[in-house]
């Protein structure tokens, strides 16, 4: 081969390989685009999922006091330090029982959207601890005059039970009769709609649960054995609303079913590294995202985020649950009122 046919041929590698670098090149810049693009899709879809309400803005100043705020402590190595004072967060638990999903899930007759569980979730100072308390839905309470989006507000009601207050006047009126009866103010608010709750079971994989007697109840569709169960979203949501089949009937025994059921999701989280999986990751945050109404300090992936993360030392082992004490109502057998002064007592340890 003569040197000028030598100088061709090297040209031509030469050029096939730099032909297939920029192709290389072209391929890994559109990759990346992609990525971003997604990413940045991704993440506006789960911020797009978040449904807020202004509680504060609404409420006004007319509230109890909030708990004063320890300083940061001074040389912190992080520039923005992940909060560590308490927290109270009213939880509540929407349950629609009209169309075809909710109907499938179990739900009943009636329609619309209403309020059967009420937890006040208390996170001690270090966010290492916390305290869950189940407020009956038929406790009897004086609703207080509640603000209402067009202006006007509902009037004083002595003797409701105690979920109606959603009922007439939404996330804002049942913050506010919880924090009349409790006098703890409510930092957060976060509603969980429990078909959305029933996604986050699958997305999850499911949750073990150890129920101590067999559960029979034609109302939620769920029949189960005493024992262990690992139950996916349908059935674990079926648990959840589950009051016919155990104990007395009441909701007294719900509310100790749905207990069971916090911690039992607290440690399949535990227990799932979700990191390693970024579809897994998604599809649990679209499943909790989508689920979500939350108040507008909570209203975005970036503070959720940020309340998840400073929880990472909580484990369903330090998570205690308890329920408001209470006793049958002298004019209604079939209601509640609290047990004083225990209730009184059990909130003031929450301030």
């Amino acid at each position: 081969m003569t040197r000028h046919e030598e100088q061709d041929d090297a040209g031509r590698q030469q050029g096939r390989r730099s032909r297939v670098l920029k192709a290389a090149g072209l391929t890994l810049a559109a990759a990346l685009v992609v990525g971003i693009g997604t990413a940045g899709w991704a993440y506006w879809h789960l911020n797009d999922n978040i449904k807020s309400v202004d509680i504060d803005n609404a409420l006004g100043d007319n509230r109890p006091a909030k708990a004063v705020m320890a300083p940061s402590p001074s040389g912190s190595a992080s520039a923005s330090p992940l909060p560590t004072e308490a927290v109270n967060i009213l939880v509540l638990g929407s349950d629609s029982r009209s169309g075809e999903e909710n109907q499938a899930l179990g739900g009943g007759d009636s329609s619309g959207a209403r309020s059967d569980t009420a937890m006040v979730v208390h996170i001690d100072a270090g966010r290492t601890t916390a305290t869950v308390v189940s407020i009956p839905r038929d406790t009897l309470v004086t609703r207080p005059s509640c603000p209402l989006p067009d202006g006007g507000s509902t009037a004083v009601a002595y003797g409701a039970m105690f979920n109606t207050a959603y009922s007439v006047g939404g996330p804002v009126c049942a913050v506010k009769t919880v924090e009349s009866i409790t006098d703890v103010r409510m930092d957060h608010y976060i509603e969980v709609d429990f078909s959305g709750f029933a996604k986050l079971v699958d997305a999850l994989g499911g949750v073990t649960v150890t129920p101590d007697e067999d559960i029979d109840d034609d109302d939620s569709h769920l029949h189960l054995a005493a024992g262990t169960h690992h139950l996916d979203g349908t059935r674990a949501l079926a648990l959840a609303r589950t009051r016919h089949g155990i104990g007395d009937g009441s909701d007294l025994g719900r509310i100790g079913l749905q207990q069971t059921l916090v911690k039992a999701l607290l440690q399949q989280i535990a227990s799932t590294d979700l990191l390693t999986s970024p579809t897994e990751l998604y599809t649990v945050a679209d499943a909790v995202t989508g689920s979500l109404t939350t108040d507008t300090g909570l209203d975005s992936l970036a503070a959720l985020m940020e309340l998840g993360q400073s929880l990472k030392g909580l484990s369903a082992a330090h998570l205690r649950t308890v329920t408001m004490p209470v006793v049958a109502a002298p004019s209604d057998p079939n209601r509640v009122v609290a047990q004083e002064p225990a209730a009184s007592e059990l909130w003031a340890s929450l301030r």
